[in-house]
């Protein structure tokens, strides 16, 4: 009988807690729209010489949502990736964020790709500098010789903005992640999603054409779970 009361009584508990969380937490729809207006806030400020865009790491700029750098690190954490392929270097700092990660995990290594090099990038045994464009053949190339005895490969993009160059990387590195591991399009949250409006078809745009000519992948929605994050529909996993 008390049993029974008990098992009632905290059946009713979670039922007006849930009740409470709708009525304080609002709708989905409003919360789409508090969660839109401080991403756009945070995003613009940038402007003013904040968030972001001032970012560093280990006084390297990095450019990111600090939210977004937790995921990597709860990633790194879970796979244990023997390599990260990033295209998009600028200034090192996120680069030197992920050897950092590793160094942490004791594994792995950053092969890291731009078409220019700016200042005097960190220095660290973990981190691999190619110079030259992420989408021609000799870049490609010697990704593909420095992974070919790695057992877990992930990938993440941040290099030009639009859309045709990030559907080319997507059609290009995806061949490189390995099962399980995530293939990242940052700064899907352009043209519109919920930021810069005007900017054109970007990376959100080439991750919804790439999903649809390859079934390989599928949208994490788990590792958007801080609410915030520059790169919305942009964690992509490998599932075959």
């Amino acid at each position: 009988m008390k049993k029974n009361l008990l098992g009632l009584i905290k059946k009713e508990a979670k039922t007006i807690r849930n009740l409470i969380y709708q009525r304080i937490y609002i709708s989905p729809k409003l919360e789409k729209k508090i969660v839109e207006g401080f991403h756009k806030l945070y995003y613009d400020a940038h402007i003013f010489g904040k968030t972001w865009e001032t970012t560093s790491w280990l006084g390297i700029p990095t450019a990111k949502c600090p939210l977004d750098l937790w995921i990597y690190q709860e990633i790194i954490f879970e796979l244990k990736p023997d390599a990260i392929v990033e295209c998009g270097t600028a200034q090192g700092g996120s680069a030197l964020f992920l050897a950092s990660m590793f160094d942490l995990v004791n594994k792995g290594e950053i092969i890291t790709i731009d078409i220019e090099h700016k200042g005097s990038l960190p220095r660290h045994k973990r981190i691999k500098y190619l110079l030259g464009s992420s989408t021609s053949k000799e870049i490609a190339e010697k990704v593909k010789n420095l992974i070919k005895n790695k057992a877990k490969v992930m990938v993440i993009l941040d290099s030009d903005h639009h859309k045709p160059h990030v559907l080319n990387e997507l059609r290009i590195y995806s061949k490189f992640v390995t099962k399980g591991n995530y293939l990242i399009v940052e700064d899907t949250n352009i043209n519109g999603h919920p930021v810069l409006p005007g900017y054109g078809d970007g990376p959100m745009e080439a991750v919804e054409e790439f999903l649809k000519e390859n079934k390989n992948f599928i949208v994490d929605k788990s590792k958007e779970k801080f609410y915030m994050t520059f790169n919305p529909k942009g964690y992509l996993r490998k599932i075959r």
